[in-house]
């Protein structure tokens, strides 16, 4: 059985345990800027065009590499997690307890929104990009009007998307009430 430590403030607040903090913040900030920043190049190179499956795996591939450069610089301080998830699944398995754990999450939560304010500064007149599943299309006869709509969507896209040799007859009402569409 997996005991969960509450910690205490000596452990959390250490030297040690504030350098990985300063890590997990610097390698967010680094992971965010460079991957929300491929996404805003990406959007400025192309006029504002709809993303197609290039420009996908370019911001996709953009994100790998700061992922990988910011679990490098982290790694060997922190553990490189990067991402609140993987702290909280850290905390849950016992690994670090549950004050550190908060503190990592105020670092990396702090990491990315200083990413964001540093993108909006240099970038300041690009709008940042978002890229919907189905933005714009009908469903149930509403237009793209939320992200519980574009999932809607998105399903529906999924389902036609195997190919000619296996259509499957969708049915909006049963499948957009499944994911609580309201279509």
């Amino acid at each position: 059985m997996v005991k969960i430590a509450s910690g205490s403030l000596g452990d959390s607040f250490s030297v040690g345990s504030l350098k990985a903090y300063l890590s997990e913040f610097i390698a967010t900030l680094l992971f965010v800027f460079a991957g929300v920043g491929s996404a805003i190049a990406y959007s400025k190179l192309t006029a504002d065009a709809a993303l197609d499956p290039p420009g996908l795996v370019a911001v996709a591939v953009a994100h790998a590499f700061a992922l990988f450069v910011g679990v490098s610089v982290a790694a060997n301080i922190s553990g490189g997690h990067l991402n609140p998830a993987v702290t909280f699944g850290l905390v849950i398995g016992g690994n670090i307890s549950i004050l550190s754990g908060l503190l990592y999450w105020i670092a990396q939560c702090l990491g990315s929104i200083v990413a964001c304010l540093l993108l909006k500064f240099v970038t300041s007149t690009e709008s940042i990009p978002t890229h919907g599943v189905a933005a714009g299309d009908e469903c149930c006869g509403r237009s793209g009007d939320g992200d519980c709509h574009n999932l809607c969507t998105g399903l529906h896209r999924l389902r036609y998307s195997r190919g000619s040799q296996k259509r499957v007859h969708w049915n909006h009402s049963t499948h957009c009430n499944w994911v609580h569409c309201g279509c």
